[in-house]
């Protein structure tokens, strides 16, 4: 393998939701990256789960909110957390917060396209049923969470 570098002038920047910025770093068979930056009030990503792919977060800056399983943990700049295969997760900045993180999964699975697929629907390019009929391609299963679902609402204002 040779090295893999994305430089921060030449990477790609999708905005995927109110408040949400995914810029692309890198998405080989071993290794999928992207930054994830939100703003207060962001409403991150929904309770999902993987089946091949263990998902990792480092906090760069502020305060993240994520679901592990039916447990809701923050974490705080510089903290680090990985979700191995079938764990339901779900990720958001903590209320009244930002939140910038780095993202990983490996292996890689060809996200780039996913992520895209998110930007198209905040452009009303696409529609959530794309999203849904694409889960089996990405890897990306949604699922349900009461934890997750009363910290959301416990969130607003």
């Amino acid at each position: 393998m040779t090295e893999i570098a994305t430089r921060a002038a030449t990477a790609e920047a999708i905005q995927d939701a109110p408040g949400s910025l995914i810029t692309l770093l890198t998405d080989t068979a071993e290794l999928t990256c992207n930054t994830a930056a939100f703003e207060v009030g962001a409403a991150g990503a929904p309770v999902h789960f993987h089946t091949r792919a263990t998902e990792f977060f480092h906090v760069t800056e502020g305060r993240l909110d994520v679901l592990v399983g039916d447990e809701i943990q923050t974490l705080d700049a510089g903290d680090f957390i990985a979700i191995p295969p079938g764990v339901k997760h779900a990720f958001a900045p903590a209320a009244g917060h930002t939140a910038s993180v780095f993202v990983g999964f490996t292996p890689g699975m060809g996200r780039f396209d996913y992520y895209r697929l998110l930007g198209q629907v905040h452009a009303g390019e696409a529609t959530v049923q794309d999203i849904k009929d694409s889960s089996a391609t990405y890897d990306n299963h949604y699922a349900e969470s009461p934890a997750w679902s009363g910290r959301r609402r416990s969130a607003e204002p």
